[in-house]
Formats: structure tokens, C-alpha cells, sequence
């Protein structure tokens, strides 16, 4: 058995967390989903969610790793043999979502590398995006690059690359979202946007507003991965368990909340006092705002920065992935950390290749009825995730019993502050939340429903 890796300190680990919850899904999906769903309203539901719902999941991730000491696939064995069926299912989703989400880091160095050589309106022209995603080579590229990088860092360890690494990375992400945004509020007509981003919209309440927030709080916190998990288990006893996820609540929320900020007076501005440009998905990023810069003064340099920023987010994110599959390998096989990078590397390079050529020479493959890459996501993200937390919640709420948690918590100075408000989240209003997001997402996929 392998010597198991600590982060060397609270902030280490606070950094490293929130880097692996902020990620691509901060920049592009939170922005629309506020702009959607009546502004301060669903900054208002997603806050209150985050500090109940979202800081009960993590407590409960986290904890688990720490008590145990390993990573997904084995920590849930170890605490009844009965759901180690649940640490392979949580081990399934990182094995999924990095490699296609290494052909999004791609694209992200992609548009970076544009911008910095004076390629703006370029960009900006509206088959461009289209164009380059449908190239069957040169995805690939930035793929593998992408790919490099992330294997490099994660090759160095807990300590020298992951801990130093985020040490970096997450103050610079931070300064360059408020440097852009306080850039885009200059803009003419931004202050609408503002306006429209923060304001509260009661009349767009709905349970539709609520189970967006949801879904977005899932996926933004890096829950049901077996991300929070490994890191727990990195996690030293001294460090106290429940301000370290507040800190990583704080720093995730922040983030997000900066980049709707970021992009939506912007985006706004462009479309003269409108929001019909803020659709989800890629497009938002890699199409409508290339356009925004190219029709900002300095637009060029603010989009370089934009794009730094956004590969730091993704990079910090690819990282947690990755290091959760390699300790899940290295618990299982005992293998030592170069060899087992370099499988997973070749494994994701195998199976980040479809993704890529999905929307090019392999576009009439589509399973479920969406691109390749799009199913990958809909299978993680919005099927196994639901799963694996739900279970989370049972064997905790029910099976061990919260105080299992609780107990964990306790170990730095004995104290557990929230303690009643975990209870009541981890045994009764998650899981709930957690069967509705499920119905939810699958009734959409299905066009039964729409959010």
C-alpha cells in the first residue's frame, strides 16, 4: 500500500478544493442560469442551497475521506461492505467526464492562443468555432495539450504540483475575474446588465428556478465525483473540517457569482439591452463572447485575460479529476504515481478522442440522440452524479448514522456548529432534492420537461 499524501496546510487544501469546484461550469452555465431565472432570485435560491443543501454533501464527502484515508472506490467498502457498489459508481464519474472535458480545455487553449496573437475578429466571425471543432486534427492537438499539462502537474503530487499549483492559480483566477469585470462594467449599456443580473425577479420564482439552482450547485461543488472524497483523504487531522468547507463554499460562490457579473452586463451591453445572447453551453463562450471582445475597445487584451482565466478554472478542475482517478488505480493496485499518471493519460487520449471527433467525421454518431460528448455529460453529470450522492445521503443519514460525520468533524477541537442543519440535510431534504434533480434531468433529455 502506497504512503498516503497530506496537503500541507488548511489553505492548501481550501485552494485545492475550490479549485476543483471552480471550473467551466462557473463561467459559462451559472451566467445563464441566473440571467434565465430572474437574477437575484436565483443568486438569492443558490445561496441559501449552498449553506445548507451543498455544505451537507460536502461535509459528508470530505469527512468519509478522511476517516478513511482512501479514495472513493475503497472508502465506502470500508464503511459497509454493502455500497461498495456506490465507490464504483462514484469512481465511474471522473473516469467519464475528464477526457471530454480535456476536449473543452482544448478548445480553451485554442481561443487563448488566438487572442494572443491579434486573431480577434477572426474569432469573433460565426462559422469559426464551428469550423475548428469539426477539423478532425486539430482538436486533437489542443486536446492532447490540454491533456499535458494536467498530467504534469498531477505527475508532481499532492504537495509539489496539486497544493503548489492551486497555491498559484486561485488568487490569479480571482484578480483576473474582477479585472474583467469591472473592465466590462465600463462598457456602454453594462449598467443594465448589472441591473437585470442583480435585480430580483419574483414573477420567474418557480420549482424550476429551484431545481436549476440545484443542478447548478452539484456541478459547481465537485460533489458525487469522489473528487471531495480523495482530497478528504489528503486532509490532515489538525485541519478543521467544517470551516474548510465553508471557506471552499465562500470561494466556489464567489466565483461563480463574479462571473455572471463578468459576462452578463457584458454580453448585454453587445446585445443592445437584450439577453437573447446568453445561451448555455459552449456557444456562450466560444461564440458570443469572442464577438462581445472584438466590439470592445482592448478588446483583444480582455479577451487574452478572459481566456487565462478560464484555463486556470479548467485546469484546476482537470487536475482534481485526474488525481481522483489516478488515487483510485494506485489504492486498488498499489502502483506507484508516474506509472499510473501515464496510464491514465493514454486511457483519457483514447477516450477523449470520440468526444473530439464527435462534432466533426463522427457527427452521425449520436448516442442518445446528442453528440458524443454531450452524452458522456448527460451520463456523469446528470444521471451517476444524482445516483452516487442519493446513495451518499442513505448510507450516512441511515446506515452509519450522521454522527459517523459528526464525529469526524469533531476530531480538530470537538466542535461541529452546523451540526443540526447536517442532520436534517444529509437524512431527509437532500435526498429529496437529489430524486427530483434526477427526474428533472432525465424528463429534460426525455423533452418532457424543460428548465
Amino acid at each position: 500500500m502506497n504512503q498516503r499524501s497530506n496537503f500541507t496546510s488548511k489553505l492548501g487544501f481550501v485552494l485545492a478544493a475550490a479549485g476543483s469546484a471552480v471550473g467551466l461550469g462557473n463561467i459559462w452555465r451559472f451566467p445563464y442560469l441566473a440571467a434565465k431565472y430572474g437574477g437575484g432570485t436565483f443568486l438569492l435560491v443558490y445561496l441559501i442551497l449552498a449553506v445548507t443543501f451543498g455544505f451537507a454533501l460536502m461535509t459528508a464527502e470530505i469527512a468519509i475521506g478522511r476517516k478513511t484515508g482512501l479514495s472513493a472506490i475503497e472508502a465506502f467498502k470500508k464503511l459497509d461492505k454493502r455500497f461498495g457498489f456506490l465507490g464504483i459508481l462514484a469512481s465511474a464519474v471522473p473516469i467519464i467526464i475528464f477526457p471530454y472535458y480535456s476536449v473543452i480545455g482544448g478548445w480553451v487553449i485554442k481561443y487563448f492562443v488566438t487572442f494572443a496573437t491579434g486573431n480577434v475578429a477572426a474569432s469573433a466571425g460565426d462559422t469559426y468555432f464551428n469550423d475548428f471543432i469539426s477539423s478532425p486534427v486539430e482538436p486533437l492537438g489542443w486536446f492532447a495539450l490540454f491533456i499535458a499539462f494536467t498530467a504534469i502537474i498531477v505527475l508532481f503530487g499532492v504537495q509539489k504540483g496539486i497544493e503548489n499549483v492551486s497555491k498559484f492559480m486561485m488568487p490569479v483566477l480571482v484578480l483576473l475575474t474582477i479585472v474583467i469585470a469591472a473592465y466590462g462594467l465600463t462598457v456602454d449599456g453594462a449598467m443594465e446588465g448589472v441591473v437585470y443580473y442583480l435585480k430580483p425577479n419574483m414573477e420567474d420564482f418557480s420549482a424550476k428556478t429551484i431545481l436549476a439552482a440545484m443542478g447548478q450547485l452539484f456541478y459547481s461543488m465537485s460533489l458525487a465525483m469522489g473528487i471531495m472524497v480523495t482530497y478528504g483523504s489528503y486532509m490532515k487531522k489538525d485541519n478543521n473540517l467544517e470551516s474548510s468547507v465553508r471557506q471552499i463554499e465562500i470561494f466556489d460562490t464567489a466565483v461563480a457569482f463574479l462571473a455572471g457579473l463578468m459576462v452578463i452586463p457584458a454580453v448585454f451591453a453587445f446585445s443592445g439591452g437584450t439577453a437573447e445572447n446568453l445561451n448555455a453551453g459552449p456557444g456562450l463562450m466560444f461564440m458570443t463572447l469572442p464577438k462581445v471582445f472584438n466590439s470592445m475597445p482592448m478588446g483583444g487584451a480582455i479577451g487574452t485575460l478572459f481566456f487565462v482565466m478560464v484555463f486556470f478554472a479548467a485546469l484546476t478542475s482537470s487536475i482534481s479529476l485526474m488525481e481522483t482517478i489516478v488515487s483510485i488505480i494506485r489504492d486498488k493496485t498499489g502502483w506507484g504515481r508516474r506509472f499510473t499518471c501515464i496510464i491514465v493519460t493514454v486511457i483519457a487520449l483514447i477516450m477523449g478522442t470520440p468526444s473530439s471527433l464527435g462534432f466533426g467525421i463522427w457527427s452521425h454518431i449520436a448516442p442518445l440522440g446528442m453528440s458524443i460528448l454531450d452524452a458522456f455529460d448527460f451520463i456523469s453529470n446528470s444521471v451517476l452524479m444524482p445516483v452516487v450522492a442519493f446513495f451518499t445521503c442513505v448510507l450516512v443519514g441511515f446506515i452509519l448514522g450522521p454522527k459517523v460525520v459528526a464525529d469526524e468533524v469533531k476530531v480538530t477541537d470537538g466542535k461541529f456548529k452546523s451540526e443540526k442543519i447536517f442532520t436534517v440535510m444529509i437524512k431527509w431534504i437532500a435526498p429529496i432534492f437529489l430524486i427530483l434533480i434526477l427526474a428533472s434531468s432525465i424528463a429534460t433529455a426525455m423533452g418532457v420537461f424543460s428548465l
